[in-house]
């Protein structure tokens, strides 16, 4: 059975935005507010920061709950992985998620500032400059026969499209949401119809629109 590389639940503002311009230690997002952006997902069943009962389940929760389906391995840019610019000065940094990652598989961060691999809990990060194709080869070996999750950012996300590595894609569009600059997915979705099939499903709840890719 082939090994997919899937883009799953990345969420971008009507305008197209994956994230906002200044990236910070304090803004992971630059001036997008992720409470706002992700709202969808944490209002689910799923959603695995929930520390009270309850949540809302349907389709929005299916998406939040399917994250980690078959998934052997992802790869993210620098940027997803820190706000940093330029070379390390050190390795004290190790992500935004502290000592309990959610990836639990093997990540390749793409980056023109290597550095030497670690483990943190189950998840094992994996630093590298060379190039989409070489890097989707390495994470499917780590994988072990499952798919490989592409998470981000949206440059990343083009950089593989671009190489047409890309299988499937699930994009949440908030519409209620512009963010006028930053680091842009699309202008539009259907830049992508000459290559994949496209399924747009509303959420119930109006707050987001699912955009479901595959190839044709």
């Amino acid at each position: 059975m082939s090994q997919l590389l899937r883009v799953q639940n990345f969420n971008v503002s009507a305008d197209g935005f994956g994230a906002g311009d200044g990236q910070s230690l304090e803004r992971p997002f630059g001036h997008a507010d992720p409470g706002t952006m992700f709202a969808w997902a944490g209002a689910t069943a799923s959603w695995p920061n929930r520390t009270d009962p309850g949540g809302s389940r349907g389709l929005d929760d299916y998406f939040t709950r399917d994250f980690a389906n078959n998934i052997g391995a992802e790869i993210m840019g620098a940027h997803k992985f820190s706000p940093h610019r330029g070379p390390w000065e050190n390795y004290d940094w190790k992500g935004w998620w502290g000592d309990e990652p959610p990836f639990h598989t093997p990540v390749f961060v793409m980056t023109h500032h290597l550095r030497p691999s670690f483990t943190l809990s189950d998840t094992t990060f994996h630093f590298t400059d060379d190039d989409p194709a070489t890097v989707l080869e390495r994470a499917r070996e780590a994988a072990q026969g499952k798919d490989v999750r592409l998470g981000g950012g949206a440059s990343v996300i083009r950089e593989f499209l671009e190489a047409d590595l890309v299988d499937t894609l699930h994009v949440a569009v908030s519409p209620k949401i512009e963010l006028g600059s930053g680091a842009r997915l699309w202008e539009s979705p259907d830049e992508l119809r000459d290559r994949f099939h496209l399924d747009i499903v509303p959420s119930p709840g109006g707050d987001v629109i699912h955009h479901l890719f595959w190839r044709k």
